[in-house]
Order: structure tokens, then C-alpha cells, then sequence
């Protein structure tokens, strides 16, 4: 192992190696490491594991706060690790496990192709991969993980490993959607799409108009094709220079959306929306390197505390709801409330799935707040609870790992009987739990028989 791949307690450059992208998460490991090749990562796994420590991957941060405390533990960050391979002929990439989405889409669309990439262009592939993964393609082509070819990995013993169809079936089924609970993933492999530019932007109204608003979206997509991807969302920008005019300082309730169907088609499916007399319209067909700034998500760390939830569905009382609790006048501190529509290949079983194979509900919620100090941050997350409780009567009794930033048990994250094959293949892969994430599969201990 190299010696500036591990930086301890204490050591120059300590706390500047601990940083999450989550500025407000106070990661205090044991040691750090910073591998820059699979078999860097190997040595590190050997070292914690023969020092009795445990091992926690990490690409970004951007999820960190579920993590817990990380005593006794080594936290691998795999920024260094950042090559990108596309092949335009299989219309496959292959990247290493620092990789951020906007990196590759960046390199796919020089070959008009594109990735089931995340909202936010420094989210890390990995992670965002194994956790499922929700792209503005998602109601067309799925969840990123069920997209992945094959993963690259070290596991508890220090060895590298593939997983794909053919080699490690088990783990590579519950690698797709289960989470980082089963070793230190190096690469993956998956499928690029043959899209070079979209049809994609915003309508912004005033935050007042909350309720219209969202009611109108959610008649609008009723109708709407799987090419199109939608989130009706609040978004309270604060006065600072990162945020640009006219948005700066601005409250507003905003429809985003994703079209493959083209200018054409995408306006007389807008009608209906642009009818309502947006203050501002920003869709545009756009080369499909440029829709990760459609979100507005910040392209640099932050402190912040975010969290979600599954709806089973978003009827007029749920926006009633929801904008008492966040809508103008609700007096809320958060940044952004959004609801994704769901639907469409997120809701298909297929053949080959991961353990995520399809999401069980017809929208996603996040709500999320900027915390610079202890007490902003207490807010925000007091807030956050205001919110999914008013929306607990459209709770869809699952939640998604991406978006839930809490500890929650693995039935719901899962459902049962999920949830029991990813433990059996933890016990297979890692049955000393070597490995930590930041939603756990727990290792059951096998029942013992009593003597006679």
C-alpha cells in the first residue's frame, strides 16, 4: 500500500481527508484511505482487516449522514480512482469507482451516446448505481442498477472480483439496487443509450401559486408518454452569489421535465402547462450532456440535511398537504421540496433484474435544507419531518435508498423477501459484516442447536 494512500488522526491533511460532500457530516473514522487502483483498495482491506477494523466505501459523500459514527473503521474514498471507458460499438461505458455522472456523460455524448446519469452532475456513479438510481430517462429505460453489466470489486478476503451474469450471479444480482454492504466496488460496467440531444427544461411560477400548480402537473401527467419525465417541486433560493438572477433570492413552485419525443410533440404536450402563463420558460432542445443542470442541484459541497419518501399517489388533498407544510406561508427553511413522477419502467418487472427491480409507488419525495450551523441544520431536519408527516396518508410503505438519509429497516427499504436473499448472500460474501454502508444488510447469525 502506497503511503499517502491512508492519512490517520491527527496527520497532516486529516480533516480535509475525512470530508464528505455533505459538508454538515462530521466523519470521524479511524483512518482514511485513498486508493488509486483495485489493488491499492486490496491492500487496504487487508490492512483494516487484519487491524480488526472495519471498511466503509465511499465515492462522494453525498448520502454520508445515514453512516452513523465510523469508529473502528476505515473509510476508503475512491476519488482517485477515475478512468472512463466508452465503447460506442457495444454503446457501453466502464468506469472506475471515483467516477462523478458528469464525467461520463460528458464522454458518452462524443459519441451521441448517453447514461441513465443522476440530477446532479458530481453525484458518484457507484453509489448512485448501487442504490438503484432515478434518472431523467427512468420512466423510459429504468433504474440505473438494472442497467449495470458488470461489477468490479474487492471483497472480504482482499480479492478482486467480477460480478456479471455468468460469474457470481448471487452477488451480482445483489449488488444492483442492494446497497454497498458487500465489498469495495473498483469499476462497473453498463449500458449507454442512443440519445444525443433532448427536449428539456423548466416552468417557474411564483411560490404563491403552489396548489394551481401542482394540480395542473398532476392532471398533465396523466397523459403523458414513458419518453417524458416530470418533478413538480418548490424551490426557495437563497440570496447568495452562487445562485444566478433572476433566481437569486427567489421562491418559486417549478415544473421540470425531460422529453425524448422532441420540440414538436413535447409543446402540444406542454399546452396545458404553458396555458397556466409561466414567469419564466426555460425548455429548449439541448445537446444531452447539458441535462444535468436542468435540477439546479449545487455542483460543489454543501452542509445540508435531506430526506424522503415513497407516495402511493399525489391526489389534490396530498398537494393541499404538502403545500400547508412547505408552500408559501408554511414558513419553511428548506431549499427544495420535490415530487418525481414514477411509473412507466420503473413499475416493470424484467427478466434479470437486481435486487431493486422495479419501484413500487407512483412518486418520489425529497425535501432538503442548507445547514451552515448546528441550528439551521436542526431546523431544516425538523421541518423535513413536518413534511413526510403530512404526506404519511400517501405513504407508500416502501422507501428508496438513494433518497432516505436515516438509518430505516431493511424490510421497508427492501420488502421481506428481498431483503432475506441479500442477507443470505451477505453471509456468503462477508459473514464477519467487514463491510459498512450507509443501509446496511445485517448478517444473521445461524440458530444453534441446544445440546440434549
Amino acid at each position: 500500500m502506497k503511503t499517502d494512500a491512508l492519512v490517520l488522526p491527527h496527520e497532516p491533511g486529516w480533516n480535509e481527508a475525512r470530508l464528505a460532500w455533505n459538508l454538515a457530516v462530521d466523519q470521524q473514522p479511524a483512518a482514511v484511505a485513498l486508493p488509486e487502483s483495485p489493488e491499492d483498495v486490496a491492500a487496504v482491506v487487508r490492512w483494516a482487516r487484519s487491524r480488526g477494523l472495519r471498511v466503509a466505501p465511499q465515492g462522494t459523500g453525498h448520502n454520508a449522514a445515514a453512516m452513523g459514527s465510523l469508529a473502528h473503521t476505515v473509510l476508503v474514498k475512491t476519488e482517485r480512482m477515475r478512468g472512463v471507458t466508452i465503447d460506442p460499438v457495444a454503446r457501453s461505458a466502464r468506469v472506475e469507482a471515483g467516477v462523478l455522472w458528469a464525467e461520463v456523460s460528458e464522454a458518452a455524448a462524443e459519441h451521441g451516446l448517453a447514461a441513465l446519469a443522476g440530477s446532479s452532475p458530481d453525484v458518484g456513479v457507484v453509489g448512485y448505481s448501487l442504490g438503484g438510481g432515478i434518472s431523467w430517462f427512468a420512466r423510459k429505460h429504468g433504474l440505473a442498477a438494472n442497467s449495470v453489466i458488470a461489477v468490479e470489486l474487492v471483497n472480504a478476503e482482499g480479492e478482486l472480483v467480477r460480478a456479471d451474469a455468468e460469474n457470481e450471479p448471487e452477488l451480482y444480482w445483489a449488488l444492483r439496487g442492494g446497497g454497498g454492504s458487500f465489498g469495495v466496488v473498483t469499476a462497473l460496467e453498463f449500458t449507454l443509450y442512443p440519445i444525443s440531444e433532448v427536449y428539456a427544461g423548466v416552468l417557474f411560477f411564483p411560490l404563491e401559486r403552489g396548489a394551481e400548480v401542482l394540480r395542473a402537473w398532476r392532471r398533465w401527467i396523466e397523459d403523458v408518454p414513458e419518453e417524458v419525465t416530470s418533478v413538480g417541486r418548490f424551490l426557495q433560493f437563497p440570496p447568495i452569489p452562487d445562485i444566478p438572477e433572476p433566481l437569486r433570492g427567489g421562491s418559486f413552485v417549478v415544473v421540470e421535465a425531460t422529453s425524448l419525443l422532441g420540440e414538436h410533440a413535447t409543446d402540444d404536450l406542454l399546452r396545458p402547462l404553458r396555458a397556466l402563463g409561466p414567469a419564466m420558460d426555460t425548455f429548449a432542445t439541448i445537446p444531452v450532456e447539458r441535462l444535468k443542470h436542468v435540477h439546479m442541484d449545487p455542483e460543489h459541497p454543501v452542509p445540508g440535511a435531506g430526506d424522503g419518501m415513497l407516495l402511493g399517489d399525489f391526489t389534490d388533498e396530498a398537494i393541499e398537504a404538502v403545500v400547508a407544510a412547505a408552500g408559501a406561508g408554511s414558513g419553511s427553511p428548506l431549499l427544495s421540496v420535490e415530487v418525481r413522477h414514477l411509473g412507466g419502467a420503473l413499475g416493470r418487472m424484467q427478466p434479470g433484474h437486481g435486487a431493486l427491480a422495479t419501484i413500487e409507488a407512483g412518486f418520489a419525495m425529497f425535501a432538503v435544507g442548507i445547514s451552515m450551523t448546528p441550528e439551521m441544520g436542526a431546523a431544516v431536519r425538523a421541518h423535513i419531518e413536518v413534511v413526510q408527516a403530512a404526506l404519511a396518508p400517501w405513504d407508500a410503505g416502501r422507501d428508496y435508498l438513494n433518497f432516505t438519509e436515516r438509518r430505516e429497516r431493511g424490510e421497508r427499504l427492501f420488502g421481506a423477501s428481498t431483503y432475506r436473499r441479500l442477507q443470505t448472500v451477505k453471509a456468503q460474501v462477508d459473514p464477519h459484516d467487514l463491510f459498512r454502508s450507509n443501509h446496511p444488510i445485517r448478517v444473521v447469525a445461524p440458530n444453534l442447536r441446544k445440546a440434549a
